[in-house]
């Protein structure tokens, strides 16, 4: 099952939301951060990661995706002109924010506890490697200060724009709704609300009932990005 969209979004960005929304639209399952807490085959996703994460050779993305018809996204997107190239038919989507809110929003969730930067580094298990490798190290450079961070995250807007041909490319901002997206993708507009998903306040809650012991353990890493 070859990609029809690749997200090439930073976590926060209204991922969430747009996962729901494309396989709302029938261009599902799209694979997001959650799958790795969500999906049935969660511990092969995380064994595929961290094989293009440590891996000698090229990834074979069909193998990696196999199952998806579209992705968001980290860490999918840390690899949107691989992918791109790999699906020259698919289209791209770039999800961006306001960067100064954006920095609030991931401070606030994916870059806090078990999950911070600090945090990541020293990570054994199969899954916080292969994040810290593609995230800390490869995405952000291992940088972690906000000014820093932001200006990563202008920067690769930038990139992306730059990259992608205006034709291949949807610059989507959070409240958008559905008519940009489905011009774009050549699709009617469903008759539903478009999803709005894992704001930070959502994403708290579920850490803090997380906390509480209302989660296994298991399930604690993170649920990953808006």
């Amino acid at each position: 099952m070859a990609l029809s969209v690749i997200g090439a979004g930073f976590g926060r960005t209204g991922t969430t939301s747009l996962k729901l929304a494309l396989e709302g639209l029938g261009l599902g399952p799209c694979f997001h951060m959650k799958e790795f807490f969500t999906a049935p085959n969660s511990e092969e996703l995380r064994a595929r990661w961290h094989k293009v994460a440590f891996g000698q050779n090229a990834p074979a993305w069909d193998d990696v995706f196999a199952g998806y018809h579209s992705a968001v996204d980290w860490p999918a997107s840390a690899y949107y002109r691989e992918l791109a190239a790999n699906y020259p038919q698919a289209k791209v989507i770039l999800t961006v924010r306001d960067p100064e809110r954006w920095w609030e929003s991931a401070s606030r969730t994916i870059f806090s506890g078990t999950t911070s930067p600090e945090a990541m580094e020293s990570r054994t298990d199969t899954w916080g490697q292969a994040m810290n490798r593609i995230i800390g190290e490869g995405v952000l450079g291992g940088v972690k200060d906000r000014a820093g961070v932001i200006a990563i995250f202008r920067r690769h807007i930038e990139e992306v724009k730059r990259t992608i041909p205006p034709e291949r490319l949807l610059v989507s901002g959070a409240g958008e709704g559905w008519e940009p997206l489905c011009r774009f993708l050549g699709v009617a507009v469903p008759d539903m609300p478009y999803p709005h998903e894992n704001t930070a306040e959502i994403f708290q809650a579920k850490r803090a009932a997380e906390a509480g012991g209302q989660q296994p353990v298991a399930a604690r890493d993170d649920h990953a990005s808006e």
